[in-house]
């Protein structure tokens, strides 16, 4: 958020001066500190009364609201969807911007829910599937956003289903080709360099925290994903790269990328809430938000629990998704700043007033998700019964007894044996991998093995959250 954005106080005189536009960008600076510091001293007050109805992500967005508002009221000068417009049961749009739409809204953004896991104690395996499902959500919306975007750019050319496709992996595959690289690079280059030593400590730091926005600006130099690029430059740095630290610098950039993780987190909310309050807004198609919301809650439950099924018939017993956390994850559906993000960005592609309306529908969806579904849930996960063991076990090893859940097959019945069949060879190779990693990876990358690799990842995942995960935006 820049000053000009926050500026209240009109300044827009062709015959102000510099030092007046100096000015007043230093009060729109003032003003996010105060917003952010207000957010911090809010938060802890909920967290220390225990207080989850409005996490610190739904406070943090409040307040930009509120803010936002005052200052649009201040400013004189600023006063499945596809289906549905064919009935004319909501406001139509284009086939190709109906699939831009759904792009930008998959994406999920759990920071509350997440949040509020780590304060309750939920099971680590539960947060790993609401922290992976959405960073990879991320990465994949981005992808299909601009695809779809291309396409209708050029869909005077008449592009076919096949070229949409290889546009599609062409975004996706070289973004986390030069994101992979790029983490590869930088764990050779820690390993061989000696740089863990003690007066070397600085460089060692510095070094790791500009290789992810390396990999960024990489991808965007070449015409892809800087977002997705990162994402994966994190998972290689956090795999291999990390280890070749010394500890005291592994010490020192954990505290560092959890400080700036929390001070975009808590930035983010408070922007998204300003921005929805002084942004224009199309308000005359309330059927298309409300069809847009009823089509998310039954297309997530049916990605959700047909996925899970999917992935249960390729587990053994043990580690078999449980039916309350299926209920969680499908709840944990919340939209935020990417979502944000892309259809603030379809105002500027689409014409005719198409974006304005899904930035509007976005933005409710927005602010339902994040103050209704991330206020509940607390009380959400205490019906499930699923908080309280977050520790109780390694990730993948706390499932014993299924927590009462039975699968949804039957062993000595023929429904579904074949494809049952197929996902059992995917989890062949995906163990595999695994021994790939372990045998040959690690060793090659990293001055450690496997199972000293695998001790380390123990306390990995509660703190990490998204620190490592989210760059520059």
């Amino acid at each position: 958020m820049t000053g000009e954005a926050l500026q209240i106080s009109p300044a827009n005189d062709p015959r102000g001066s510099p030092a007046k536009e100096q000015q007043a960008a230093g009060v729109g600076i003032l003003l996010q500190i105060m917003m952010l510091v207000l957010s911090f001293v809010l938060g802890h007050v909920l967290r220390r009364h225990k207080f989850y109805y409005l996490p610190e992500a739904s406070a943090s967005l409040l307040i930009g609201l509120i803010v936002g508002a005052l200052a649009n009221i201040s400013n004189t000068e600023t006063n499945i969807s596809y289906l549905g417009g064919v009935m004319f049961l909501m406001y139509r749009l284009p086939f190709v911007e109906c699939l831009m739409f759904g792009a930008l809204i998959s994406a999920t953004d759990p920071v509350t829910v997440l949040s509020i896991f780590q304060e309750l104690g939920t099971d680590m395996n539960l947060y790993a599937l609401v922290f992976g499902e959405s960073v990879l959500n991320d990465a994949m919306a981005i992808s299909l956003y601009r695809t779809m975007s291309l396409v209708r750019s050029h869909a005077s050319s008449g592009q076919n289903f096949f070229m949409v496709i290889v546009r599609f992996l062409e975004t996706f595959v070289g973004s986390m080709s030069a994101g992979v690289g790029v983490g590869f690079i930088s764990a050779l280059l820690f390993k061989y360099a000696g740089l863990d030593i003690d007066n070397l400590q600085n460089l060692e730091c510095c070094l790791f925290v500009l290789f992810p926005y390396f990999s960024y600006m990489l991808a965007e130099g070449l015409g892809l994903s800087g977002i997705v690029s990162i994402l994966f430059t994190g998972i290689v740095m956090k795999r291999y790269t990390f280890s070749n630290l010394s500890e005291n610098s592994q010490r020192f950039v954990s505290a560092f990328f959890h400080l700036i993780s929390s001070l975009a987190e808590t930035f983010v909310f408070i922007y998204m809430g300003f921005d929805i309050a002084m942004e224009k807004h199309s308000w005359s198609h309330l059927g298309f938000i409300f069809f847009s919301i009823l089509f998310i809650i039954v297309a997530r439950a049916a990605n959700v629990f047909s996925c899970a099924y999917l992935v249960n018939l390729a587990r053994p017993a043990h580690r078999q998704i449980p039916l309350k956390h299926q209920q969680a994850l499908w709840y944990s559906g919340l939209r935020g700043a990417m979502a944000f993000a892309l259809a603030l960005q379809s105002v500027h592609d689409l014409p005719e007033g198409h974006g304005q309306t899904i930035f509007t529908a976005t933005t409710a969806i927005v602010v339902l998700t994040v103050l209704l579904i991330g206020g509940s849930t607390g009380t959400m996960l205490e019906a499930l019964q699923v908080v309280g063991d977050a520790h109780d076990g390694h990730l993948g090893e706390n499932f014993e007894g299924n927590n009462g859940y039975a699968a949804p097959y039957d062993e000595g019945s023929t429904s579904g044996n074949k494809l049952k069949m197929k996902l059992k060879e995917f989890r062949k190779s995906a163990a595999s991998f695994t021994a790939l990693d372990k045998n040959y990876l690690t060793p090659f990358f990293t001055s450690h093995n496997g199972d000293e690799e695998d001790e380390e990842d123990e306390d990995l995942l509660p703190s990490s959250r998204r620190l490592s995960f989210h760059g520059p935006n």
